[in-house]
């Protein structure tokens, strides 16, 4: 097949796809669409064509509410971060000049399961394989808090994501047994979010597809991809995944190369924060020393308390010791590199879970003390 067969073959797939984005806009309901945006390729491409269709639509016909939906964890790389809120912003505006009914939504996690506050202030080890806290608190229940709230306004919502069969083996059997439980071949129920739909229309594009239409596009909402290009050239990597579901998790913290969360230990090397770091963005590379440092305090047994939360004994939460040391580490980094890395009130928060700490183990001890004297009493 020679070049121009395999353009007219992508532009066809390109094609149906629009025709069926267009035809499921076009149903007689008003379930809300949510499309999960974290402004990489994948999702990129899937918002694109989304407008593209929607702008089919004679303008008395666009009566159906859509949600660009994105998450921030707040410890995003911080130069994929600032890509991803410009995309907002542009889309924002765009949406606004073509009059279209789309709104963008950002979702972060509240600041009391942030990730310091969880780590710095609770004492939580650094992520691993066998204890990945993060995913779910930043990334899962900020999304599907959204969604829950729409399903209770709407009673059913439609959810766009961008994810492809070409991804992995994993992904493509993991698609294709959703698409055995749909009824029409398009939508399904998502497993664990009541009311919640399921509608993967490039599932079927290849990577090459993906960066082809990149290459040759313009989003309908203004600017280009050039950036987006540049910074996947610049890190080696791929945005990690709009995640409402568990069993996605592990893609969060694979040992490929992605944009994502820069104190991100679930992988032995962030080899994406290295890629930007060697590209130029030197003010990166204290926040690569600080996730060693973060994962290396985790594993070493004198940064660990030796009672657990629960009271048992055994390897529980990072010691006061080891939480102060972090802390003022990260704000010296800050002040280092005038990135934003943590905020006032995580600060406050955490000083505050240090307190309640301290009481708590305050009344712990005074309980073994007091069984330790009754039982001394007693025998």
């Amino acid at each position: 097949m020679n070049k121009l067969e395999q353009q007219s073959e992508v532009l066809d797939r390109l094609g149906s796809i629009r025709s069926e984005i267009r035809n499921e806009y076009a149903q007689q309901h008003r379930k809300p669409w949510v499309i999960g945006f974290s402004a990489g390729k994948d999702s990129s491409v899937l918002l694109h064509i989304v407008i593209d269709a929607l702008l089919t639509v004679a303008p008395e016909d666009r009566t159906r509410d859509i949600y660009v939906l994105s998450n921030d964890t707040l410890v995003e790389s911080p130069v994929y971060q600032s890509w991803v809120d410009d995309s907002l912003d542009n889309i924002r505006q765009g949406m606004a000049i073509l009059g279209l009914p789309v709104k963008v939504i950002k979702t972060s996690p509240e600041e009391n399961t942030s990730f310091w506050v969880n780590l710095i202030g609770r004492g939580y080890p650094a992520p691993s394989r066998g204890f990945r806290w993060c995913t779910d608190r930043m990334k899962i229940r900020p999304t599907t808090r959204f969604i829950k709230e729409k399903v209770s306004e709407a009673g059913e919502v439609i959810l766009l994501l961008g994810v492809r069969k070409d991804e992995s083996a994993v992904r493509a059997a993991r698609i294709d047994a959703y698409s055995k439980k749909s009824e029409d071949g398009r939508l399904h129920p998502h497993p664990d979010l009541r009311g919640c739909l399921i509608f993967r229309p490039i599932m079927d594009l290849s990577t090459d597809d993906i960066w082809s239409f990149l290459a040759e596009s313009q989003p309908p909402w203004g600017g280009d991809y050039r950036q987006l290009i540049a910074m996947y050239r610049n890190a080696n990597g791929g945005e990690c995944p709009f995640l409402i579901d568990p069993d996605d998790a592990p893609s969060c913290g694979t040992t490929s190369a992605r944009f994502g969360c820069w104190t991100c230990t679930v992988v032995e090397k962030d080899n994406s924060l290295a890629g930007l770091i060697d590209a130029g963005f030197k003010n990166l590379a204290p926040l690569a020393s600080f996730r060693d440092r973060l994962k290396d305090v985790s594993n070493k047994p004198e940064y660990r308390s030796k009672i657990r939360r629960d009271g048992s004994p055994g390897l529980g939460p990072l010691t006061m010791d080891a939480r102060r040391m972090l802390l003022a580490e990260l704000l010296s980094i800050q002040e280092e590199t005038g990135l934003s890395l943590i905020s006032t009130q995580e600060i406050r928060l955490i000083r505050d879970q240090w307190e309640q700490d301290a009481s708590d183990a305050v009344i712990r001890d005074a309980r073994r003390v007091t069984s330790f004297v009754l039982k001394e009493a007693t025998s």
